[in-house]
């Protein structure tokens, strides 16, 4: 039931924040005809046209997602009795 809840909340926030242009022009996660493609293409072409006009362009990323699938929690759980113990 609570999956069935989630998703109606969701479709009517986005629904909502579309709507009522509150999203952000570029944010693509979440909204529908944009993608990881989309976003993509449009820092490529942020970064050339930053490049005609011979300017600097950094960029950072960092992608955090899968860190703590990889954790072992006993071993977390450990230390952090050690810690309390402290």
């Amino acid at each position: 039931m609570s999956k069935v809840v989630k998703r109606a909340v969701a479709n009517q926030l986005t629904q909502y924040l579309s709507a009522n242009n509150l999203l952000p022009c570029f944010q693509s996660a979440y909204r529908k005809k944009h993608s990881t493609e989309t976003a993509m293409l449009h820092v490529i072409s942020d970064t050339l046209m930053a490049a005609d006009e011979r300017q600097v362009t950094l960029l950072g990323m960092l992608d955090l997602s899968a860190v703590f699938d990889c954790v072992d929690h006993t071993i977390l759980f450990h230390s952090s009795d050690r810690i309390w113990d402290n």
